[in-house]
């Protein structure tokens, strides 16, 4: 394969703004340059080593992750909880507590149904469910053989971006969260997360509490 594909390959995944399929980059290039482009997706994979093998030997502070079936450039692990930590404070997609809970319910027992979610949370899910189905990090496949026949509820491919895992079998096992959870990076990550989740939901009332008293802001500076 001829050096210029090594850098065609690398903007376009450079480029892209969702994890793109060795498929996907393999079609664009013979989109552009012909069918008779003698390139395939086990080329994909091998330049994508060949050039983490250089971001590797030349310190660079990103990398290609395989994710969700596809490849995109990201922070290497080293820088990832500066990265976290800014892209928390902006980021407006929040998950409340309940829907990490659930979720991670779903993600470690799928296919699960309702009512055995809502037997190992203790609580009605409606709710929790829906805002899951609405973000799509969860869709529902099929019904249970189980009485009264409900619905199955499994992760998506939302969900793997969402978390920046390749497939479902690479979530930590229950022994590494466990080990996770008593890190102290990760305790002081949590509390900056939850302070900032505090600010938005204080920002939030008071911008509702402007709206309906009549204030022409919707913003707080």
């Amino acid at each position: 394969m001829d050096n210029i594909y090594i850098s065609i390959i690398e903007s376009l995944i450079f480029a892209s703004d969702e994890p793109i399929s060795g498929s996907e980059i393999v079609k664009a290039i013979k989109d552009i340059d012909g069918e008779d482009i003698n390139i395939s997706t086990k080329d994909i994979e091998d330049t994508v080593d060949q050039l983490n093998e250089k971001y590797n030997s030349t310190e660079i502070s990103y990398h290609i992750l395989r994710i969700a079936n596809g490849f995109i450039h990201a922070t290497k692990p080293e820088y990832a909880k500066y990265v976290g930590y800014l892209s928390s404070v902006k980021s407006k997609r929040r998950l409340s507590q309940a829907a990490l809970e659930t979720l991670a319910i779903i993600a470690y027992k799928q296919p699960i149904t309702k009512p055995e979610i809502e037997q190992i949370r203790g609580v009605n899910s409606d709710y929790m469910l829906s805002t899951l189905l609405e973000k799509n990090l969860i869709t529902i496949k099929g019904r249970s053989e189980t009485v009264g026949r409900p619905l199955l509820y499994v992760t998506t491919e939302e969900f793997l971006k969402y978390f920046g895992l390749n497939k479902i079998e690479d979530l930590p096992k229950p022994r590494e969260i466990e080990e996770i959870m008593k890190d102290e990076d990760f305790i002081e990550q949590k509390r900056k997360i939850m302070m900032s989740e505090i600010e938005g939901i204080i920002e939030d009332e008071v911008n509702a509490t402007i709206k309906e008293s009549g204030g022409d802001d919707d913003t707080i500076e």
